[in-house]
């Protein structure tokens, strides 16, 4: 009820006998999401588009009804990206996600939607699972949430890491029907060419921004080793070609140089994780301008807790143990990387989803992690191109015709990066589209 009490009176408030209303922030340290240099200034909202940033005083309409907000000399900030989410299974036990009711499954994703975006994240990429119902009734004002990049369900092969069948279901008989998890859209297994190509063409058909396939073994996976290499090269291609005559891009889940390489050489626009490639790995992705989405994965707090001993728990120790190589690899080679959370299955976990971000002050500067919070992220959605659901504005960054997603910050997190582990503390305002969610300042 809370949530549904503060959409009308957001809605109610931005429109004004049926004109668009204005904003004005004034008295602001602006942080672009590009430059490390701030500058104090004012910024003109109309709409759900950034109109006028200067550091003189914007005149405004005084019949359009604008309302101005004295920033106090606060951050403001593009709102954050995060380029790896899983709304529907990031708060959800994985036992639960796997036999409830997908009306279930969506309605505690769309819990978890509003979170995040109360938490700053006024965009995500998610990378696997069925949210093309959920972006809809965010879009339409029903629930509040980040703008969202859908994937829909994950495209694995038989023993994949999408592959969350019983050990007792293989043989599988050749047009069996589908599993309740390939059913509801969360995941699809896909054997050959021509089944790959056509559950890309299904996800694509559905609203799909990008395809995501599943290229190589995984930690939560039951039948796949790490070193497992998934899918042919022809195979992968089939999904290149399928996204390419739309327009799009496929990204794959992939941590050993044998599964990159042959995403690579198959067409490949971006590698999901990365953990444990090699030096000569790293230099083919930096020479093909290939996307790296890398997560801070640790084996710390964080970690998903796995068994002492379990196949699982060796498998996130294999992974976690390559996890400052890959960054270190990254920042040698100059590969273009983004940064996202993955998280699955913990809903304190995904609680922590701005200290991940924040976690990478162990191999980044507080510039560097804002800037591939905000406008480097940002860059990779775009790879979407006419699969755009956004394109009408630009994100990660606070410009002139850009959107309005901003976040005003108690304190400079250029300076103090751990300012964004605590959002309720720290953002007094949240904006997204031009609407505020929350605004603190008195």
């Amino acid at each position: 009820m809370k949530y549904t009490f503060t959409i009308v009176i957001i809605f109610l408030g931005n429109l004004v006998f049926g004109q668009t209303r204005s904003i004005l922030i004034n008295n602001v340290e602006i942080f672009n999401g590009k430059d490390e240099k701030t500058t104090i200034g004012n910024v003109l909202i109309e709409g759900n588009l950034i109109k006028t940033i200067s550091t003189s005083p914007i005149p405004t309409n005084k019949s359009a009804n604008t309302q101005i907000i004295d920033g106090k000399g606060k951050f403001l900030m593009p709102g954050l990206i995060d380029a790896h989410v899983h709304l529907t299974m990031e708060s959800i036990p994985k036992q639960v996600a796997l036999v409830s009711d997908i009306a279930y499954v969506n309605l505690v994703a769309a819990d978890a939607a509003g979170k995040q975006l109360l938490r700053g994240f006024t965009t995500v990429r998610d990378m696997g699972g069925a949210t093309f119902s959920l972006k809809k009734v965010i879009e339409q004002g029903l629930f509040i949430g980040p703008r969202i990049y859908p994937s829909g369900a994950t495209i694995s092969q038989t023993g994949g890491h999408g592959d969350f069948g019983m050990p007792t279901d293989v043989p599988r008989q050749i047009g069996a029907p589908l599993s309740y998890m390939e059913k509801n859209g969360m995941t699809i297994i896909a054997d050959g060419e021509d089944q790959v190509l056509m559950r890309t063409r299904e996800q694509l058909r559905l609203g799909a921004t990008q395809i995501k396939l599943m290229a190589g073994g995984g930690v939560s996976s039951n039948y796949d080793p790490l070193d497992v290499a998934q899918f042919t090269e022809a195979e992968i291609k089939a999904a290149v070609e399928g996204a390419g005559n739309w327009g799009t891009y496929v990204a794959v889940h992939a941590y050993t140089p044998k599964a990159i390489t042959a995403a690579v050489n198959a067409g490949v626009k971006c590698i999901e994780h990365g953990q444990l490639m090699d030096d000569a790995t790293a230099k083919l992705l930096a020479q093909k301008g290939i996307w790296l989405s890398l997560q801070p994965f640790l084996d710390d707090e964080d970690a998903n807790p796995h068994p002492e001993g379990s196949e699982n728990r060796k498998k996130q120790l294999q992974m976690t143990n390559g996890t400052d190589n890959a960054f270190a690899l990254a920042k040698k080679y100059k590969i273009k990387t983004a940064w996202g959370t993955d998280c699955l299955f913990d809903p304190k976990l995904a609680t922590r989803q701005g200290a991940q971000l924040a976690k990478l002050i162990r191999w980044y500067t507080p510039y560097e992690i804002l800037r591939m919070a905000t406008s480097a992220n940002a860059e990779l959605l775009a790879l979407c191109g006419l699969r755009n659901p956004y394109a009408a504005g630009k994100l990660g960054i606070i410009e002139q015709g850009a959107y309005a997603d901003l976040l005003l910050v108690d304190g400079n997190p250029l300076k103090n990066i751990k300012l964004i582990e605590d959002p309720e503390k720290n953002f007094l305002i949240i904006m997204k589209d031009g609407i505020i969610y929350k605004n603190r300042v008195q």
